[in-house]
């Protein structure tokens, strides 16, 4: 009885991490979920942390990429049902240039 009741518990416990579950997830994430949801940023500190101690180049490169490009279209990008425009299109194309000058400066002009 008693490996029965930890059976279902751990099945119930489970639930949430089915594949149809994370698939519905992915399909109705957002910018602004991703950014408050704690399970992104904790995968995002876990390998901020991998990086950090293993000093790997390609992983903060990564990191800095992804945080910065969802920072950039949070705060960008219109709302939805809003048009594009140029005081929109602008700040995201520069950003974009930015975030790709700094990777590119972090692996071809700064040595160590």
């Amino acid at each position: 009885m008693d490996t029965s009741r930890l059976v279902e518990k751990t099945v119930e416990t489970l639930t949430p991490f089915e594949t149809a579950n994370i698939m519905d997830f992915l399909r109705h994430l957002t910018v602004k979920s991703a950014i408050s949801n704690p399970y992104i940023v904790g995968a995002f500190l876990v390998l901020a942390f991998y990086a950090v101690v293993k000093r790997s180049k390609f992983v903060l490169s990564s990191l800095f990429a992804a945080i910065s490009i969802l920072l950039l279209i949070r705060y960008t990008m219109p709302a939805e049902g809003d048009n594009l425009s140029v005081s929109t299109t602008i700040p995201f194309a520069f950003g974009g240039l930015a975030i790709g000058a700094f990777i590119i400066y972090l692996y071809f002009i700064k040595t160590e």
